[in-house]
């Protein structure tokens, strides 16, 4: 059994291994080897050709058990504004972050991690669960630069507390670096972190006796908002998500 084309000469389907690949069971040359190997049938029928074609409707078992395919992967990075919140739905109606894609992409998507509600800039979203979980978790410590806007300059002496560490009522909040943003009043800070608990930019801060005005991510992971106007989004590059699955 082996269905190359349609009546047009044209492929009516996608290959048995990119199918398998698709539903997370395997890589495509890993496919071709269960199908060389006479464990994966296509309606009940044992292929052997590893390009036969899946056509839609079509049954597909590997070694006895069905395949449910999945959805296709998407990886999107969002520049995200102010006033919505990362949650896929709102009791009171406020703005999500799934309400600016979801009238652009058919695929249900999940932000990785949360930006609070007044906080801006990078934010990625994918139904990758493995990866989102990967990025979430903090010994992977996936590299986060802020720009912050406080309510009064900030005095030298606290910007070395803060390169120094402090500690917060949940336990230190070391940071990678923090300093003035260049050509900036110097209420405007610019600091890289790897910590990822919750709220944490404006807890130290706040620790420190100043008020977060403006809060706003502007790296994640090697992802910046580069040609990214506020309140877009866009997909990741295939170089982007590979990047990224490296943190993992």
């Amino acid at each position: 059994m082996e269905k190359q084309s349609d009546a047009e000469g044209q492929p009516a389907g996608i290959r048995i291994n990119k199918y398998l690949a698709q539903a997370g069971l395997c890589s495509r040359r890993k496919a071709d080897e269960y199908v060389s190997n006479g464990l994966v049938t296509i309606n009940g029928e044992v292929i052997k050709q590893p390009g036969t074609l899946v056509l839609p409707g079509d049954e597909v078992t590997l070694r006895g058990r069905k395949v449910e395919q999945k959805e296709p992967p998407v990886y999107l990075l969002l520049n995200k504004p102010k006033n919505t919140i990362c949650t896929a739905s709102d009791p009171q109606g406020r703005m999500t972050v799934l309400d600016i894609v979801s009238k652009k992409i058919r695929e249900r998507v999940f932000p990785v991690g949360r930006l609070d509600r007044d906080t801006t800039g990078l934010l990625v979203l994918t139904n990758d669960g493995s990866l989102a979980e990967r990025l979430a978790h903090p010994r992977h410590q996936v590299k986060k630069v802020y720009h912050v806007v406080l309510d009064k300059p900030v005095s030298e002496t606290h910007l070395r507390a803060i390169k120094n560490g402090l500690t917060l009522e949940d336990g230190p909040a070391q940071v990678d670096s923090v300093a003035y943003v260049e050509g900036k009043e110097t209420n405007e800070v610019g600091i890289e972190l790897h910590i990822g608990r919750n709220r944490i930019v404006r807890r130290i801060f706040e620790h420190l006796g100043y008020r977060v005005v403006r809060l706003d991510r502007v790296y994640y992971g090697g992802l910046t908002k580069k040609d990214l106007p506020r309140g877009r989004f866009r997909h990741l590059t295939d170089q982007e998500v590979i990047m990224l699955k490296h943190f993992s």
